[in-house]
């Protein structure tokens, strides 16, 4: 059962890439502003930050 509640969730995390993204460049285009962070570590915290977004998104649609 818990098995299937994480694959259903992570399914579910795909479409929700789309509404996740502009966060996650937004952050980084704020810390790279803010904090004179090099290109690298922007990507980084773009793409965790959309990961992270989506995940959040797809569990509190499948918990709630």
């Amino acid at each position: 059962m818990v098995f299937q509640d994480i694959v259903f969730i992570l399914v579910m995390s795909v479409p929700m890439l789309m509404f996740s993204v502009y966060p996650g460049l937004k952050l980084g285009d704020y810390l790279e502003e803010k904090y004179n962070i090099q290109e690298k570590q922007k990507r980084i915290v773009t793409i965790a930050v959309t990961l992270i977004f989506a995940l959040t998104l797809s569990s509190l649609l499948h918990f709630l």
